[in-house]
């Protein structure tokens, strides 16, 4: 069975991918999402006040995600993200052997000139970093989502004394997104639930974290 110029042109828009030899001329955004989105990855800032010795200094957190799969790691926190410290960083995240991003093929950056370490360590790599378009949040919505999820429930309703207890809330938090909360992106499931999770028969059960400001129910065996 022979096929239509056409028709082989439809299947691979279907799939991500313009047809040549427009692929290179005119690829839209949605359709590189599309093409690479099980190998693509996310990394971004963000920024929290923590009380020390020495007063009020702010702490910045990287945080990185697959995006296929939703899976969050806080890559480092650190008041003073220097060069340095980037690129070790970096170099963690893509470790062949256990870095979070080691399977990824490209990494969403946007231009903060905290990332300039970052990716220059990235370019060196299998690993290639994309760089986003000045302003433009909604091109890693994924990503600023998550940000805004850890802000609203969990940093903005604690007074953190010391980088400590800045850390152990996002221990817990980053447990609490895996393991307890579903999301719409992925068909209302969790990322990584538990045994326990999806029992139809057994006790309710509210489990606590951080004080109770995050609380999940599921169904405990009898």
């Amino acid at each position: 069975m022979k096929l239509s110029d056409t028709t082989i042109g439809e299947i691979l828009r279907e799939h991500g991918i313009e047809p040549d030899p427009d692929r290179q001329r005119k690829t839209t955004w949605e359709t590189f999402l599309k093409a690479y989105w099980e190998v693509l990855a996310a990394v971004d800032f963000t920024t929290v006040e923590v009380w020390t010795r020495g007063g009020m200094v702010t702490f910045y957190i990287l945080a990185a995600m697959r995006l296929s799969t939703r899976r969050i790691h806080i890559a480092g926190v650190t008041p003073n993200p220097n060069a340095a410290w980037v690129q070790q960083v970096a170099r963690n995240l893509i470790d062949c052997y256990d870095g979070f991003l080691r399977d990824s093929r490209y990494v969403l950056v946007d231009r903060d000139t905290n990332f300039l370490a970052f990716r220059g360590v990235l370019e060196g790599s299998d690993t290639k970093p994309v760089l986003l378009p000045p302003h433009s949040p909604n091109l890693n919505a994924n990503l600023e989502r998550y940000m805004r999820s850890m802000k609203s429930e969990c940093l903005s309703r604690i007074i953190f004394f010391g980088e400590r207890s800045l850390r152990r809330a996002l221990t817990q938090f980053e447990t609490h997104y895996h393991h307890e909360r579903n999301y719409q992106g992925l068909g209302n499931n969790l990322i990584e639930p538990e045994n326990e999770v999806g029992r139809l028969e057994g006790n309710i059960t509210c489990r606590n974290r951080l004080g109770g400001m995050l609380r999940y129910y599921y169904r405990q065996a009898a």
